[in-house]
Order: structure tokens, then C-alpha cells, then sequence
């Protein structure tokens, strides 16, 4: 089965609303919002507002900054989110790109395995607070003394971990560990704080599920696996749709297009590279942006015939 989540941002409370409502209608599995401090609203607190007014739809941070966030109060929020949502809350992490929000904070950002590091022990530490166990670390990543979460208590017996990012440890721990495993593609950070250099070209996308097939070796059920689209557009011209795109890259059109990152073409050619994106790496998950949900109003209902 093919799944698809909504990341948006709240910008004011009735379109966030109407928006939460809408993607439970349309059957979105879950309506996911950036965490970026400063930048976006708190996720949580607009989480908190998407439940109020919906019955079923998932719930969660896509991907919270492990370096940013103190694991007993993430655990907190994500667990008060459940409760307010009888259940429907997601945990989401990832280990914090953007060098911005770790000056925002006070703290020195570090390099990529001390990034890397600290988000492993936030994730071990919010599950394990999450299941009501005490938690103690010290180490230079992470520092937690007899922590415990006393209430409020999940409504889940285990709220979903996804882990989102490229980098080759940590998608080993997340095959591992993970529920669901977000693919990016993302590389070096580039010099604006934000964007990325791109690692979508088809032998890079399978050294990423290599790494995560390695962590996964001894479990009865590997992790799903998800990919963050970045282009969606139903079009009867799917190379001159990312033209641009691959300008931008370097990668050629033919790349993206086989991409899972991109779903470009007739609904006819998006519902086939879905096909194939399965059969050959064994995704079966996405997650768009806001600027494709009518594109994904009319595709939702034809899934069944891309699985």
C-alpha cells in the first residue's frame, strides 16, 4: 500500500484548520509540520489544533532538530500531543542541518557525527521517556540526569519514530531502530544555511539503502521507507517540468524523473514511477508540500492500482 503524508506550516488558524480537515478527507496519513524555531510556528502547538478538529489523521514534526530540542521536553510535547489526539501522534527526528538554529539556542554547532551522535541519544532518550523509564546520560552529545516523564502518559503503547536524513551512520541506526525511515537526499549543507547539494541520482539513492538494509539485517520487519518529494506536477510534459530543477542540481532530467524525491508526468506516469520506486528500492511512503495537494486529491484515489 502506498502512503502519503502533508508537511505544511500553520501561518493562521482557520486556513491551518480548514487544511487539517481537508487532508483527512482527501485520506493523507498524517499531516506533518516543519520544526524550525523561529521560522515556523511551533509544531506542536499546531498540532494541537489540527486534533481538535480531526478524528483520524496522524500527527507530528517533520523532523524535529535533535540538536535543539532537550529529549524530556520533546518527549513531553509528543506525548501531551498524543493524549490531545487520542493517539495520533508521530515522533519525528532528524539531526539538524541548519546552522542558524544552533546559534539561535546558544549552542556551537558540531560537526556531522557529533550531529549525528546527539540525535541518536535525543531518539533513544525520548523513546525511552516515552515508556516511562528514567533516563541518565552523559556524554559531550547529550547531557540528562534522572529524567523521567510522569505525565502525562501516551495513548500509544509506542508512538511511531520516523528518522529523517542521508547521512550513512545514521541511517544504519534508524534501519535498526526506526519505524519509518525519511529519505532526503540531502548532502552537504550549502553556504546560505539551508539549501543542499542533492544525492538522487539512482547509485546514490541505493548506498543510502544499503546503509539502512545493514541496521535492518536482524530485524523480523525492516523500517518503511519514505521519501520527501520536492517537485510534484501532473503535466503532460514531465522533462520540461523540471528543467529547471535540473539546472539547479546538475542532475540530469531523466535522474529526477527516476527519482522518488520528484513525481512528475500524467497521473498515468506519477502512478507508475510509484510502481517502480517499490520494485526497485521498496518505498512506499511519501511526503509532499502544501503546493501539491490538489495534485494529490486526484491521485490518492488511484493508489490501490500503484501498489
Amino acid at each position: 500500500m502506498t502512503i502519503f503524508s502533508l508537511q505544511a506550516n500553520l501561518t493562521d488558524v482557520g486556513s491551518w484548520t480548514d487544511l487539517a480537515q481537508q487532508a483527512e478527507a482527501i485520506g493523507f496519513d498524517a499531516l506533518l509540520t516543519a520544526d524550525h524555531p523561529g521560522v515556523t510556528a511551533s509544531p506542536f502547538v499546531a498540532l494541537a489544533a489540527a486534533a481538535s478538529v480531526t478524528s483520524t489523521i496522524g500527527l507530528g514534526s517533520y523532523v524535529s532538530n535533535a540538536g535543539v530540542r532537550e529529549p524530556l521536553l520533546l518527549a513531553a510535547d509528543v506525548a501531551t500531543l498524543d493524549v490531545l489526539s487520542h493517539g495520533r501522534a508521530r515522533l519525528g527526528l532528524g539531526a539538524g542541518h541548519t546552522p542558524g538554529e544552533w546559534d539561535a539556542v546558544g549552542r556551537s554547532r558540531p560537526d556531522v557525527g557529533g550531529r549525528v551522535r546527539r540525535c541518536i541519544a535525543v531518539a533513544e532518550a525520548v523513546r525511552a521517556l516515552l515508556n516511562g523509564e528514567e533516563v541518565t546520560v552523559d556524554t559531550p552529545e547529550l547531557a540528562a540526569r534522572s529524567a523521567r516523564l510522569n505525565k502525562p502518559t501516551p495513548v500509544q503503547s509506542t508512538i511511531p519514530l520516523t528518522i529523517g536524513g542521508a547521512n550513512s551512520n545514521l541511517l544504519r541506526w534508524a534501519g535498526t531502530h526506526a519505524d519509518i525511515v525519511g529519505l532526503t537526499g540531502f548532502g552537504r549543507t550549502l553556504s546560505d544555511g539551508h539549501s543542499h547539494e542533492v544525492r538522487w541520482r539512482p547509485q546514490e539513492i541505493e548506498r543510502q539503502l544499503e546503509h539502512i538494509a545493514k541496521g535492518a539485517a536482524q530485524r523480523e520487519r525492516p523500517p518503511a521507507l519514505e521519501a520527501l518529494v520536492q517537485h510534484v506536477q501532473v503535466t503532460d510534459d514531465a522533462s520540461g517540468s523540471v528543467a529547471d530543477m535540473a539546472r539547479r542540481t546538475g542532475l540530469t532530467e531523466t535522474d529526477l524523473l527516476a527519482s522518488p524525491f520528484v513525481l512528475a508526468g500524467t497521473e498515468k506516469e506519477i502512478l507508475s514511477a510509484i510502481r517502480e520506486h517499490e520494485r526497485r528500492w521498496g518505498i512506499t511512503r511519501y511526503v509532499i508540500r502544501l503546493g501539491a495537494v490538489d495534485a494529490m486529491a486526484s491521485l490518492i484515489p488511484h493508489l490501490s492500482t500503484a501498489t
